[in-house]
């Protein structure tokens, strides 16, 4: 006799459920009607039995790694490493100016490999070392890639990641040293995407891709649970958010609304999605019937997508709940860039900048209430891209070391 399972996927789409007794990616029906030049429709949600879950506590839900809100039958299956519980920094005044509100950054490039995507690799790594699957496929713009393989190297498991040829060195770097397979694709994201997908269904490989895989959103989902408990077992007012995708914002509001069928928590905050100008198409469509798709050209290569995976889903939560969509140019994102690491030694590669710059649009709009708690997803380091915010640095030319150069130097 089979187990009952913990959850059940229900299609945000058509609202069909499925058992998790074998590996399911993405709704039948739904993804049969898909088409390539509009964002697929089928994406999977992961439904808890939430009534019988009411009657933990969130400490006994914390003491166990939230595992009974998770698709994984045991903490133990995680990566030996530290994923999420990352620092949350109050912030009160930038540039010397009190904030009307409070600041929080939360500073996701402390994950193993400097980037959020490490929440939702690990839960797919954790499934996969469940079910026996050692070998794992996604594609990637950089960040999804170089954490998948430095998840597997931690698991002893097989990466393979495909990416855009213009994928920042930095990225390919970190995937080559953790000894994965790297396949640059003479193409976009969404042409690494489609061949991982082909690959998925030739090869047999495990697909890790953001939406494709309903497990990326309960990874990412994560970040909510420690939000709520490090601001005192409170929500905040606001969330800011980078959205390229989709998934991660999805993984936020997946997260609060977890919380919120829990009876934990009262309301979901406020979460604000921050795209670029260059590549706004979830921003764009939020108030279009039909989805009109523009080719993306950012510095934010994180979060540049022409076609959005987890469009409806994301969509479908901003309606639900809320939430705000916001776009911001380019010199925006490099601005916020300069002020968050000047003003609070934070580094943030651009498409965690968006986030922040997202906030100072908000700041300088006056749409911040006086006692308001505003956090703010950094989501990766600087370091991984440091060729975007080279045209802003610039470094000094070499002194002959001596008192009087100095002096001169300094003046």
């Amino acid at each position: 006799m089979t187990d009952k399972p913990k959850f059940q996927y229900q299609c945000t789409d058509c609202g069909a459920t499925y058992n998790p007794f074998d590996v399911q990616y993405m709704c039948p029906s739904c993804n049969a009607k898909n088409t390539a030049d509009e964002p697929p429709k089928g994406v999977l949600k992961t439904i808890y039995d939430y009534n019988t879950l009411k009657k933990q506590s969130f400490e006994a839900l914390a003491k166990h790694g939230f595992i009974d809100i998770l698709p994984i039958k045991k903490t133990a299956s995680l990566p030996n490493l530290t994923i999420g519980q990352t620092p949350l920094y109050e912030i009160n005044n930038l540039d010397g100016e009190a904030l009307e509100g409070t600041l929080f950054l939360k500073d996701d490039a402390q994950n193993p490999t400097f980037s959020y995507k490490d929440r939702a690799s690990a839960v797919v790594s954790a499934y996969a070392k469940e079910n026996g699957i050692n070998t794992i496929v996604t594609a990637s713009t950089g960040n999804a890639g170089s954490s998948l393989a430095g998840i597997c190297a931690a698991q002893g498991q097989r990466g393979i990641i495909m990416v855009p040829a213009a994928a920042p060195a930095a990225k390919l770097t970190q995937i080559v040293m953790y000894g994965a397979t790297l396949i640059p694709v003479d193409g976009t994201y969404d042409d690494a995407f489609d061949l991982s997908i082909k690959a998925t269904e030739t090869l047999g490989w495990y697909n890790r891709n953001t939406a494709f895989n309903p497990l990326t959103i309960e990874g990412k989902k994560t970040v909510a649970f420690e939000l709520y408990e490090q601001l005192g077992r409170q929500t905040p007012d606001r969330v800011f958010v980078p959205v390229g995708d989709g998934v991660i914002i999805s993984g936020v509001f997946k997260g609060f609304e977890d919380l919120l069928k829990l009876d934990l928590i009262e309301k979901m905050p406020t979460i604000v999605a921050v795209q670029s100008t260059g590549s706004d198409n979830i921003a764009r469509n939020f108030t279009n019937d039909d989805f009109e798709v523009k080719q993306s050209q950012t510095i934010a290569d994180s979060i540049s997508v022409d076609i959005p995976r987890n469009y409806h889903m994301a969509k479908k939560f901003l309606k639900t709940y809320n939430g705000e969509v916001l776009a911001i140019e380019d010199q925006d994102i490099l601005e916020a860039s300069r002020k968050l690491a000047g003003n609070t030694g934070l580094f943030a590669e651009p498409a965690a900048a968006a986030a922040f710059g997202g906030f100072l649009h908000y700041k300088k709009h006056h749409k911040l209430e006086s006692e308001s708690k505003n956090v703010v997803l950094l989501t990766g380091s600087g370091l991984k891209d440091l060729k975007a915010v080279k045209e802003m640095v610039q470094i000094p030319e070499p002194i002959q070391p001596n008192i009087d150069n100095l002096k001169k130097y300094l003046s």
